[in-house]
Parts: structure tokens; C-alpha cells; sequence
């Protein structure tokens, strides 16, 4: 994949970066994109559980000696404090995703960043801190039908209703970051990927449908699904520390020729494996969603309101994306096409489902 240009780079090429969640999906295409650049003065943050034989593949293939490999926890202030020592620009791709509860996505999400982000206060040195958010935060509440969700739109303010503990950790983790921007002056830019596909990410992602109740219900329909490719996104992100002149500035990432939900789960089953799936309308999802979350209210939370009328509107509702921002002020462009990148996508998924 070819690198896209960058005129006047805020970075020259032994300048120190550090990649946290370096082992992870997204971290380790990160730390590639960077290195296919020239940039390999990298610190690359990891768990100490975390594994790292194919973030070492990605090392290896570039032959980088001055790439160091850092084991931390972003719970400690000291490890923090030892992490972005020097570094001038810093890509916070670690999160915690796995977490149900809201505790748990608020610790592992919102406290390390906040750890993260006055170890940068202190040390003096940053240039850009690239804030790694979601489509997730996202509202459809009092947008029109099938309007179209670009960076001017609203955020959920109260994303605890949503009933999605990482919705609520990540919307909490962009107020912290934009708290420290007005603050300190802190030079940032977040991002806010769509559905990210590739392997490593196997599966069908809750915008298609859901498969809670042992049938999948396709809910999507026509819908455009948000995705974007891994390698892409990769890319998105690696220009978003390096580009000038957009510091303050959110970027949606999506890949052009977005397919629809109901496509996307066709070719999901021709070329992974076959299942049930039963459409359900939208008007209907909607009032099944209406109906849970008045149960819910009734019941004083015995049954949680997963599913609500704004988890629906964020999910299902007809809504078009643009990625135009990020192409005018980054440069950017999708080097892999949507069909090669589903067609990587569902090899990746036959090769996950026959090791299960």
C-alpha cells in the first residue's frame, strides 16, 4: 500500500512517537503505516498480558532496531510518565473494548487517558496527541430521515441512557480530551471511525443486526454500514499526527462505496458460513426498542435498557456518511476498495470460524 504524501510533516523522521494499544487490531497497523513512512523512532505500549508476535512480524519487516517494545498499565501514573517521556507526538489507540459493565469501560477507557493526557501536561515536549474515538458517540436523536452524519453533528450528551458502556466510556474520553484542549492548549485531534473490518475483527457488527434471541435479526436493511478498512483506517490515523494545521479538529473515518447492511450480509453468508436471519422493518425494530425501554422503566431497571429508542436511532436509522473532511484536510484515500477489503474481511472470518 502506497503512503499518501504529507507537505511539511509537523515531525521529522527520528523524532520519537509512541503508539499505545501498539499489539492490538488497529495499534499494530498504526505502528506499519508509520513505519512504511520512514518513521521508525516509535515506542510502541503494550499490556504486560498482551501478545506481540504479530506486532514483532510487523517489526521485522522493516528491520527497525530503534523500535522499542514497552510493557505498562495506563492505570499507573509512573508507567504514564514512562511512556511519553520525549515523545512528540503520541497515538492513544488503546481502549478497553471487552468491558460490559459501565465501571469497568470507565476505568479501562476515561481514567487511563486521563493518566495519559497530564503525563503529557508534564512532560512539555508534545507536538499532537491523536485521540482514537468511535462512530459510537455519535446521536441520531433530532437529525431527519436519512440526513446525513458528518463531524458537525451532535454527540450523545447523556450516553449513559444508550445502555452501550462503551459508548458512554468513549463519549466520556472525548469530553476529557477536548477538557484538556481548552485547558492546557493540548495539540490533539480525534477520530472517529466507522464499523472497522479486517482480520482480527471477525464477525458481523450490531449496525447489520443482532443474533441475541438464538435467530439473527437483521435490523440494518438498506442502510449504508460505516466501514472502513483496517490498512485505511491505519492510514487516516498515521496522517492525523503528522499532517499541520489541524490541531482542534475531529475526522470521520469511512471508506468510500459504502455497501449496505443487507449487502454486507449476503456476502457474509456466501462467503463465511450460512445461517437464519429474519428481516425485521425499521418501524418495527423501532417500537420493539420503544416497547423494552418503557418495560425497563417499569420494571425500575430489573430488565436493562439495552435496547432504547436512542440505541436505535445511533444503530438503525437511515442515515448517510462522509468521509469528505478527512480527504480535503488529511490528504487521505482509501488504498484498499471496499470489494477487496470485504473480500479480506470475510477470509478472515472463514479462517476464525474454522479455528473455533
Amino acid at each position: 500500500m502506497k503512503a499518501v504524501e504529507i507537505g511539511n510533516p509537523i515531525l521529522a523522521p527520528d523524532d520519537l512517537i509512541l503508539v499505545t494499544g501498539a499489539a492490538g487490531f488497529i495499534g499494530r497497523r498504526v505502528v506499519h503505516a508509520l513505519l512504511s513512512r520512514g518513521y521508525t523512532n516509535l515506542r510502541c505500549l503494550v499490556r504486560f498480558s498482551s501478545r506481540t508476535g504479530e506486532l514483532e512480524h510487523v517489526l521485522a519487516d522493516y528491520g527497525s532496531s530503534n523500535v522499542e517494545i514497552m510493557r505498562g498499565n495506563l492505570l499507573s501514573a509512573q508507567d504514564c510518565t514512562a511512556a511519553v517521556r520525549d515523545a512528540k507526538v503520541v497515538y492513544h489507540v488503546a481502549a478497553g473494548r471487552g468491558e460490559k459493565s459501565f465501571p469497568d469501560a470507565f476505568m479501562n477507557t476515561v481514567v487511563t487517558t486521563r493518566n495519559l493526557l497530564d503525563a503529557v501536561v508534564a512532560n512539555g515536549s508534545l507536538r499532537r496527541f491523536v485521540n482514537i474515538s468511535s462512530f459510537a458517540v455519535y446521536t441520531n436523536d433530532h437529525k431527519p430521515y436519512r440526513n446525513l452524519l458528518d463531524e458537525s453533528c451532535p454527540v450523545e450528551n447523556h450516553p449513559e441512557r444508550r445502555g452501550n458502556a462503551y459508548c458512554f466510556a468513549k463519549a466520556e474520553q472525548d469530553k476529557l480530551v477536548e477538557e484538556y484542549f481548552r485547558r492546557f492548549g493540548l495539540p490533539c485531534v480525534t477520530l472517529r471511525p466507522g464499523y472497522v473490518c479486517g482480520a482480527g475483527n471477525p464477525g458481523i457488527h450490531s449496525r447489520v443486526g443482532i443474533g441475541t434471541f438464538g435467530v439473527f435479526l437483521h435490523l440494518g436493511g438498506s442502510n449504508p454500514l460505516p466501514l472502513t478498512y483496517v490498512d485505511n483506517c491505519a492510514d487516516a490515523i498515521a496522517l492525523a499526527g503528522l499532517t499541520p494545521g489541524v490541531d482542534g479538529e475531529v475526522f470521520n473515518v469511512v471508506d468510500d462505496h459504502l455497501p449496505s447492511s443487507r449487502t454486507f450480509l449476503r456476502l457474509y453468508k456466501r462467503n463465511v458460513r450460512r445461517f437464519r436471519s429474519i428481516y425485521v422493518p425499521h418501524t418495527l425494530s423501532y417500537l420493539l426498542c420503544r416497547c423494552w425501554e418503557a418495560y425497563s422503566r417499569w420494571s425500575q431497571g430489573q430488565l436493562p435498557p439495552v435496547y432504547n429508542r436512542s440505541a436505535w436511532r445511533a444503530s438503525w436509522k437511515k442515515t448517510r456518511y462522509s468521509n469528505s473532511k478527512l480527504k480535503n484536510r488529511l490528504g487521505w484515500r482509501p488504498a484498499v476498495p471496499v470489494k477487496e477489503a470485504l473480500r479480506l474481511h470475510f477470509e478472515a472470518c472463514r479462517r476464525e470460524s474454522a479455528h473455533a
